[in-house]
């Protein structure tokens, strides 16, 4: 056990028993408040919420101080801009921190107590406005005690102030701008670096009233009571909050944390696989239909999303993308065909860059989410469909293949951003190969001569296997690669 788990364990088991015993917890008589400080430790809310504390004590928000990569980045930007940094990543990282004025620059997140790290229950349950739209413009309850949640019929007799909020309800898009609020991100130099919540907005997902907010797929719901003390089911959501990030050092629920990654990311992507004999070329389509967002999103300039294409004749390969051979990594292999989903960023020179700071302009050829489709817009139709020919530049594969197979991984941080972040000394070499490759389902494709159909329509004739229940469309949207980072 590290020495950080241990503190935080101790926290938990400490407070949380300190909480346990008749404080109120939604119990019909009057019960005394609890104090701003103590509403501000998590290990309070566990006493009456022992469900969402322990899925949240193993989520990315828990985790969101401890990160040897953010704690890497932050010391080394701190470093590179002599202080210019500021507050600017623990706004997100550790907000309670930042306005307890705990910490100016995260140089010390170490050294405060737990209940002051992460992304806490206080942060998120006593936001009461959004002043902005990016870089933690959240502000908090005035009166440092009172707490929102989603319901609009709070039991009485709790030990907090409690009341509705919309900010708080995932049926509500205003809960999308409180999320959006620290997953939008613009640096020092304009540039939006992270934009997951833009990126939302311009989706069919933030359409009323059958779209999704990001509570909506990232806190799956389920009936149970809220509280410990009651029996009154309602509505819950699931506090894990998984997206594609995992705990890189010994933490709380690591299994379960990845289990839930794999089952969120594993429906993404549509996907087809194509054979076109006249031109001797493979064809892969990939429609993102499930994120909500752009794919891959967040911290894009980290994240790594390729494609993966194998064909073969019999046993034999016969063309291949997206392998790299053994010792090296996927940025690093000579590969004129890979196709390579992420945001580049650029210094002020034009070159290519690592570190958020660093970057003045970036480039993006994420996959963008769904829109609405109309017969008013026929483009709707193809806007999301990104294909991609296999092999390059007009060449044709040597043989005509009769399997075809299709994967795509998603990396979190990119092994040439953890080695650049090792080579200044400011992160250690160990936590390079904790960096899982996830492997979607959804594009994982198999292209056979018995189960590819010829599409009607098309000539030269095209032979394609398709998701279940979709036919193939022609799309004029040909990918362009970001394996190489290039103005």
């Amino acid at each position: 056990m590290t020495a950080n788990l241990a503190s935080f364990t101790r926290a938990v088991l400490g407070l949380g028993a300190a909480v346990i015993g008749p404080v109120g917890c939604g119990s019909q008589a009057a019960a005394p408040l609890l104090s701003p400080s103590a509403l501000q430790d998590p290990a309070t809310c566990q006493g009456c919420h022992p469900t969402q504390f322990a899925q949240w004590s193993g989520s990315m928000h828990a985790y969101a101080s401890e990160d040897p990569v953010f704690l890497a980045m932050n010391k080394r930007g701190q470093r590179e801009t002599n202080g210019a940094l500021g507050d600017f990543c623990v706004k997100c990282h550790a907000p309670v921190a930042v306005q307890q004025k705990l910490t100016a620059d995260g140089l010390n997140l170490t050294a405060l107590p737990a209940a002051a790290k992460g992304v806490t229950c206080f942060f998120c349950h006593a936001a009461a406005s959004v002043d902005g739209s990016h870089n933690n413009p959240l502000g908090l309850a005035a009166d440092g005690e009172s707490l929102f949640g989603p319901f609009p019929d709070p039991l009485p007799g709790t030990p907090h102030k409690v009341s509705h909020s919309n900010l708080l309800d995932d049926l509500r898009p205003d809960s999308a701008a409180a999320c959006g609020s620290c997953h939008d991100i613009v640096n020092q130099h304009g540039a939006a670096i992270e934009r997951t919540f833009q990126e939302w907005q311009a989706t069919l997902f933030a359409i009323p009233p059958n779209g999704h907010t990001c509570a909506g797929c990232h806190m799956p719901g389920q009936d149970g009571p809220a509280a410990s003390t009651t029996t009154k089911k309602r509505r819950l959501h699931d506090h894990s909050l998984p997206g594609v990030d995992l705990a890189l050092t010994p933490f709380p629920n690591a299994d379960a944390q990845r289990q839930a990654v794999q089952t969120l990311i594993d429906p993404t992507l549509l996907t087809s696989v194509c054979f076109r004999p006249a031109a001797g070329s493979i064809e892969v389509d990939l429609d993102n239909a499930g994120a909500g967002h752009g794919f891959p999103s967040g911290a894009s300039q980290d994240r790594r999303v390729w494609v993966e294409v194998t064909a073969f004749a019999g046993d034999q390969v016969i063309y291949q993308s997206g392998v790299p051979p053994a010792g090296q990594t996927v940025e690093s292999a000579p590969d004129p065909d890979l196709w390579m989903i992420r945001d580049c960023m650029f210094g002020d020179d034009g070159s290519p860059v690592n570190m958020f700071w660093q970057a003045a302009s970036f480039a993006t050829n994420e996959l963008p989410g769904s829109v609405m489709l109309t017969v008013t817009d026929p483009a709707s139709f193809t806007k999301t469909h990104i294909k991609n020919v296999y092999p390059g530049g007009g060449a044709r594969l040597g043989q005509v293949p009769d399997r075809i197979s299709v994967k795509v991984h998603v990396k979190a941080i990119a092994d040439e951003v953890l080695e650049d972040l090792v080579a200044t000394g400011d992160l250690d070499a160990n936590i390079l190969p904790q960096i899982p490759t996830f492997t979607l389902a959804s594009a994982t494709v198999e292209w056979t001569t018995s189960k590819a159909k010829l599409v009607p329509g098309i000539e030269p004739p095209v032979t394609c296997v398709t998701p279940p229940g979709n036919v193939f469309r022609e799309s004029p949207n040909m990918a362009k690669s970001n394996a190489r980072c290039t103005r």
